[in-house]
């Protein structure tokens, strides 16, 4: 990212001064710092695309303000910091309305007024290339191509509709078990469409407590209630422009599926507190691993919500229905684990393989990444064998009674198994569960 080395135009008549400012410029090392006394010798080099111009405006070949607006119309994001030898506030506001980033007059501390407008832009220079550099990163990373490993005709099926969704604003619904990756896929979706330079904004909703969710997407206002101490901005503010992508709505209270129904039509939502309503532009992508139909049956999801958000419907499939997109996947993390590690890459042994495609994952892709991760570090040598690989799910599977119990019976008594285990350590639970911590409150709350 550092590329060539921070440079300044300084255009100055006067060749003393010319001298003076190209000197203590060039005191700081990170400056690349060149003079020119005309208009017309500066832009027969303005090819070579300078940082910052430091501009007389009073030179004797070029007004001022026509100088200013060759440098725009060549690059508007060159600085330009306009000197002239007096104060006019109807100058400087005409310089700062055809893009001059700051207008400083020749006075004694002029030197000390350069260094510092200089320092500022120099600094935020290089946090604007760094800002430009994490986003291709980011969109980098999120390519189909590096996201999705696997050739089965399932996950073939949801690449050609995540294809589909990059292409327009629509709303869309993924589904799937939990471990399928519908975060990852709402963010390759996002990073991938018109949006991706503007914010993508996740809420879990089943992680909120039902008394501060309504705060946590719309805001609120200072006092509005015991606790708002300040103005809040929610997540459809903060995601304006961009994507909210709203995890597990299914566990969404009843009586806030009506708010978030009413600001999805109406394109804009109040803040608690406030009778002011704010336009939102948003695009909305939202994922649940519950049966929406039926939760709309029991009457605990609006009939009317589900079809303002089913919009383009993305099914994840489970790792067990991938076939030997399984062994694809393991490498790719094997692959993965070893660049971050610095460690030379390993292959997995056909004993090592049949274990990972006999095995059923409930944990899909999460799972089997945290089974070759650990893999990796307890295997020696170049391979992973069969031992290697710790299939702790069918372990506690064994600690349960042979006795037939209901889904909800078992999902408790594994829940047991791991508070026992973590010593009732609900956080550090809920993350190997890959469950949020108010699920398992409500489960120990209801037994």
């Amino acid at each position: 990212m550092n590329g060539r080395p921070f440079t300044i135009y300084v255009i100055e008549d006067n060749e003393f001064f010319n001298k003076l400012l190209v000197h203590n410029l060039s005191l700081n090392a990170d400056y690349l710092v060149k003079g020119f006394h005309t208009a017309k010798e500066f832009l027969k080099n303005l090819d070579d695309t300078p940082d910052v111009v430091t501009l007389d405006y009073g030179l004797p070949d070029m007004d001022g303000i026509e100088v200013l607006s060759k440098i725009k119309t060549y690059n508007p994001n060159i600085e330009v910091i306009v000197i002239s030898a007096q104060a006019n506030v109807e100058t400087a506001v005409d310089l700062l309305k055809h893009g001059a980033s700051d207008y400083l007059v020749k006075e004694n501390d002029i030197r000390q007024q350069l260094l510092k407008v200089i320092d500022n832009i120099h600094k935020n220079f290089y946090l604007k290339k760094r800002i430009s550099y994490l986003e291709k990163e980011v969109q980098k990373k999120y390519n189909f191509q590096n996201f999705i490993v696997g050739k089965s005709p399932a996950i073939l099926k949801t690449i050609e509709l995540l294809e589909k969704a990059i292409s327009t604003n629509i709303t869309v619904t993924i589904t799937g078990e939990t471990g399928t990756g519908k975060e990852v896929v709402a963010k390759a979706i996002h990073y991938n469409s018109a949006r991706k330079n503007k914010p993508f904004v996740p809420v879990n909703v089943a992680a909120i407590p039902g008394e501060l969710i309504e705060s946590e997407l719309f805001g609120h206002e200072k006092g509005s209630f015991t606790g708002a101490l300040a103005r809040r901005i929610g997540k459809f503010e903060e995601a304006n422009g961009g994507t909210l992508f709203l995890d597990e709505i299914g566990e969404m209270d009843i009586a806030i599926q009506a708010k978030l129904l009413r600001a999805l039509q109406e394109k804009e939502i109040t803040r608690i507190g406030s009778n002011v309503p704010v336009k939102i532009d948003c695009r909305i992508i939202v994922a649940t691993h519950r049966n929406i139909k039926n939760e709309i049956k029991e009457g605990k999801f609006r009939e009317d919500l589900y079809y303002r958000l089913f919009g383009l419907p993305i099914e994840l499939p489970p790792l067990r229905e991938r076939g030997n997109d399984i062994l694809l996947l393991a490498k790719h993390f094997t692959k993965n684990f070893c660049e971050e590690n610095d460690l030379k890459e390993k292959t997995l042994t056909p004993d090592a393989q049949k274990k990972l495609l006999a095995y059923n994952f409930p944990g899909n892709v999460r799972e089997l990444k945290s089974l070759i991760e650990l893999a990796m570090v307890m295997s020696n040598g170049n391979e992973i064998d069969a031992q290697d690989i710790a299939l702790t799910s069918s372990d506690i599977l064994s600690e349960t009674t042979n006795e037939e119990l209901t889904l909800e019976e078992y999902d408790l008594r594994i829940l047991n198994i791991y508070l026992k285990k973590y010593d009732d350590n609900i956080k550090l639970v809920a993350e190997k569960l890959n469950i949020s911590q108010s699920t398992i409150y409500r489960m120990l709350k209801k037994h």
